[in-house]
C-alpha cells in the first residue's frame, strides 16, 4: 500500500517546482533573435510605441512593421535584461538594454493581461544615455 502512495507524493513534491516560461526573458530572448514576427503574436490590438522622440499609438500590424524596420537597420547583437517587474501576474513590465554594435538603445515594455493572456501594451525605445 505505501508503494502506491510513493509516487503520487513525489510528483506532488516536485510540483511547485515547474514553473512557466517568464514572459520578460521571452520578449528578451525574440527581441536579441529580431524574430518581431513571432513577438508580434503577442501585440495588443492597440499599442503604443514611443522610437526615440516620436510615440503614436498604432495597430498591431503597424507595430510589427515599426519595429520589425527598426531592428533591421539595428540588428542586436547583445541583450540584457536591466530591470523587471513580474511580481503582479496580471502586469509585467521590463526594460532591456540592447546592443547592436554600433549603438546602444534601452528598450522598455508592458505587459498587460487581456482576455486571459499577457498581451503587450507598450513598447518605448531610446538610445541608451549612460554606457
Amino acid at each position: 500500500m505505501k508503494l502506491f502512495y510513493t509516487p503520487v507524493l513525489i510528483l506532488l513534491y516536485l510540483l511547485p517546482g515547474v514553473q512557466t516560461a517568464d514572459p520578460i526573458n521571452s520578449v528578451a530572448d525574440l527581441i536579441k533573435q529580431g524574430n518581431i514576427h513571432e513577438l508580434s503574436k503577442l501585440f495588443a490590438p492597440n499599442v503604443e510605441v514611443t522610437l526615440m522622440e516620436n510615440d503614436n499609438v498604432y495597430s498591431k500590424a503597424q507595430t510589427e512593421l515599426i519595429l520589425d524596420k527598426f531592428f533591421n537597420q539595428n540588428k542586436p547583437k547583445a541583450v540584457k535584461i536591466l530591470h523587471k517587474i513580474n511580481s503582479n501576474p496580471n502586469y509585467k513590465f521590463g526594460v532591456l538594454i540592447v546592443n547592436t554594435g554600433k549603438d546602444t538603445f534601452r528598450v522598455a515594455f508592458t505587459l498587460k493581461e487581456t482576455d486571459g493572456s499577457l498581451k503587450l501594451i507598450e513598447v518605448r525605445i531610446e538610445t541608451e544615455k549612460v554606457k
